[in-house]
């Protein structure tokens, strides 16, 4: 199983270990892009903070964000898994899970980057602020940027198990599955039920979509389950107690796509 996740906006503060190494990250197929984006970025940040304020999307609350591109390429790391923060990575808490579901984590999880494309959780990279939706001179916007090379690197990724694809979609723009792995691959929606007036509602609210999709990987890390295809997949769910609705595709080639409808967070 492969299961996609977004980054978050939030990142730790600093890294605590040896500088970027590049040639470490997986993924190596991503290398030259990797390091077309890290060379854009920099140069952004170093020359002038104003415009790569403005370029990142920042606020002038986050003006200090720019010194971490401005440092990237000696600043110190941490696995993935520490640099990303935020309501997803809380309710996932990789670092709680015993040995066995953390050695599943290191195996199954990818991180979709603006900066990096995609790393394992247990990639170590140093902090940053550069997000998928962002158009870099030179390069252009990100998603786009990054879909031939990802193209590339994917299927391969994917293997011949299943796709769980927890993205946001500013995320899924930078690979779209296709064909067989397509067929193989679920996308998850996250939906808030509640009675209003006696009639349920439901919505998609960004901190139940969060939460329980980070609750939802620990929990499949933490089972050992191992679904093959969404349909498994689905079965598997239900039986760690998630109301999740969903259909096959009509047609061949398509992903499946399940909502797990949920009245709170636990």
């Amino acid at each position: 199983m492969l299961v996609l996740l977004p980054p978050s906006e939030g990142k730790a503060a600093s890294g605590r270990g040896a500088p970027l190494k590049p040639e470490s990250l997986s993924l190596p197929g991503l290398a030259e892009s990797r390091a077309a984006v890290l060379e854009a970025l920099v140069e952004l940040s170093v020359a002038d903070e104003e415009k790569a304020r403005v370029v990142l999307g920042l606020s002038e609350g986050l003006r200090g964000e720019i010194a971490k591109n401005v440092e990237l390429r000696t600043a110190g790391t941490r696995p993935a898994g520490e640099i990303y923060t935020g309501v997803l990575y809380d309710a996932l808490d990789l670092a709680s899970l015993d040995t066995a579901a953390r050695r599943r984590a290191g195996k199954s999880l990818l991180v979709f980057s603006g900066l990096w494309g995609a790393v394992r959780v247990g990639d170590r990279i140093p902090p940053y602020r550069c997000s998928m939706g962002v158009k870099l001179p030179g390069l252009g916007a990100l998603g786009a940027f990054w879909r031939a090379p990802m193209a590339e690197v994917m299927p391969e990724a994917a293997g011949d198990g299943l796709v769980l694809d927890l993205r946001s979609s500013a995320y899924a723009t930078a690979w779209k599955p296709k064909g067989g792995v397509a067929e193989r691959t679920a996308s998850v929606r996250v939906l808030h039920s509640q009675l209003v007036d006696g009639v349920e509602k439901r919505s998609v609210v960004s901190h139940f979509n969060k939460a329980t999709k980070g609750r939802m990987v620990r929990d499949l890390l933490r089972s050992g389950a191992a679904p093959k295809g969404p349909a498994e997949l689905v079965g598997v769910l239900r039986e760690l107690g998630y109301v999740v609705e969903a259909e096959a595709p009509a047609r061949t080639g398509r992903a499946w796509e399940l909502d797990v409808v949920v009245t709170e967070i636990h």
